[in-house]
């Protein structure tokens, strides 16, 4: 703001006037102006939350509440499974087939993210080239520590800062490594505090008509469980040994969540003295569901594509929310805070910055959050691979009410998330309904359009417009199937749902398969 004024000022009520218009000037000048601070938690799923609808136990997150009236609640958020995959693919926009990174990098012939990558901070550099501060506080978890140069990797994908603790796990909360752009120093604080402190100092430190982008990444309550300082968190008969821990994880677990939202509290609270509160919308994620130590669902966690393994608390709050405290049941992926940050820094032509080479699939929730649409896609996608593999290794797409998993192994499940939100039910097991067929017919057309892969997919067109398509009757069949427009000699490959072959040749006609299951099956 650059102006300047010049009067006398007469009397106290022309005073008043003059530094209510300063203040008004200003205030304004402020909600203008836009920061973005994204706060991921590890290891949170939405059934903790009880300001979800599928919460069962919950966690105390008085100051995680705090956002719910200035933002939007999405309910049908998806991550990745795992910590990495999901960082990866909010910070490049893209889905992990894509960049690589399927599993917690550290393992043993785990992917790391390539430094090639496009990511938010080198665009926002692009875009206003020393006009936004750019900082990446606490768990990175992108790279693994060896060689020692990797440490600067934060700094080169476009963060003016990073500090925090580089691998994916503390082996302990109070005793660890930190990494200050670069460099490796032993600290003893708490580490959520330790995370805080450090956001709390850079965002002091930013001048107060400089924008800023922060990605905060909290450890918490990733394992290990260890009991937080006593002022953070109300579990007063929990002793913190070792034995005790094993013994009673979810009381850790809850300690840890609410010792997080209680230093939470504490940025929120510098931001308003600083006078930036108000100028900065603030999203709130988790990076994948809750640890198998934890879980309160049979059917999943972290790890898995189930629901459990996936569905993860989503908000954004602050000044670029129209119309605020409103609940969206709009498809998310995580990938979609790429384009979202940018566009809220409006950055809304970054799509010419991008490569075919390297396809972006985020999809900007600006329509939403400012209450101009009520959906930005129709469907939602993740997955996890692992070296070695994993029996849970697979790919899931859903769209409004129905799910479908391909996994790695050749099988596929099939869900109703409307009626049956645990997924207990498989409709693969049963004969599909026509609304059931169609869906699954587009979910497994629209699975392999993006990967380029699905399983046996590609073989589960119920229409086929080539000059050699087939009539098939009966359908659903009982016993004996019969095609119109055969050929001669022609062979024919009939398979059940697993992908298991049940018949191969060129006389299916005169097959009896009455002693087949009920089921779906697919005929190439």
């Amino acid at each position: 703001v650059d102006f300047s004024i010049k009067f006398n000022i007469e009397n106290k009520m022309t005073k008043k006037l003059f530094l209510y218009l300063i203040s008004f000037i200003f205030s304004q000048y402020a909600i203008a102006q836009r920061n973005v601070i994204l706060i991921i938690v590890d290891d949170l799923g939405s059934d903790y939350c009880g300001f979800y609808e599928n919460h069962l136990d919950t966690c105390k997150l008085l100051n995680v509440r705090r956002l719910l009236g200035k933002g939007v609640r999405f309910t049908q958020a998806w991550s990745n499974p795992l910590c990495s995959p999901t960082r990866a693919g909010i910070l490049t926009g893209r889905y992990s087939f894509r960049h690589g990174v399927g599993d917690a990098v550290g393992g043993a012939g785990s992917a790391e993210l390539d430094t090639s990558e496009l990511t938010i901070p080198r665009l926002l550099q692009q875009y206003k080239p020393n006009g936004i501060a750019k900082a990446n506080i606490g768990k990175w978890h992108l790279n693994s520590p060896s060689p020692i140069s990797n440490y600067k990797i934060p700094n080169a994908l476009g963060y003016d800062q990073y500090e925090g603790n580089f691998l994916g796990v503390l082996t302990s909360f109070f005793d660890w490594k930190k990494v200050t752009n670069g460099v490796v120093s032993t600290n003893t604080n708490y580490a959520t505090t330790e995370t805080v402190n450090n956001a709390v100092t850079w965002v002091k430190s930013i001048p107060s008509s400089k924008p800023f982008f922060l990605w905060l990444a909290f450890n918490a309550p990733h394992t290990p469980y260890h009991l937080p300082p006593q002022h953070l968190h109300s579990y007063n008969t929990l002793s913190g040994t070792a034995s005790d821990i094993a013994a009673n994880p979810k009381s850790y677990f809850k300690a840890m969540v609410e010792a997080l939202d209680t230093e939470i509290g504490r940025l929120f609270d510098s931001l308003q003295v600083n006078q930036r509160l108000d100028s900065t919308d603030i999203i709130f994620i988790g990076d994948n569901g809750d640890d198998p130590m934890v879980a309160q669902n049979t059917g999943g966690a972290k790890g898995s594509v189930n629901q459990e393994g996936i569905s993860i608390p989503f908000i954004i709050a602050g000044p670029s929310v129209v119309k605020p405290n409103r609940v969206s049941d709009a498809l998310v992926n995580t990938q979609d805070l790429f384009a979202t940050i940018l566009e809220i820094f409006e950055y809304n032509n970054w799509q010419s910055q991008i490569s075919s080479a390297k396809p972006v699939d985020s999809k900007s929730l600006m329509p939403i959050l400012k209450n101009t649409a009520t959906t930005v896609r129709p469907w939602i996608f993740s997955e996890v691979f692992r070296n070695p593999a994993n029996a849970n290794d697979g790919k899931t797409i859903r769209n409004l009410v129905y799910k479908l998993i391909d996994y790695d192994n050749g099988t596929q499940k099939f869900f109703d998330l409307i009626n049956d939100p645990q997924e207990n039910t498989n409709l693969l097991l049963k004969n599909l309904s026509a609304t059931e067929l169609s869906n699954y017919n587009y979910l497994c057309n629209e699975m392999t359009k993006l990967t380029g892969t699905g399983g046996f997919c590609l073989q589960t067109d119920v229409k086929n417009t080539s000059s050699t398509s087939k009539e098939i009757f009966p359908n659903p069949f009982s016993s004996h199937l019969q095609l119109k427009s055969k050929i001669a000699n022609e062979k024919f490959e009939l398979r059940n749902y697993c992908g298991q072959i049940i018949y191969y040749g060129n006389n299916i006609e005169s097959q009896n398969f009455s002693a087949l299951t009920s089921g779906i099956y697919f005929l190439k």
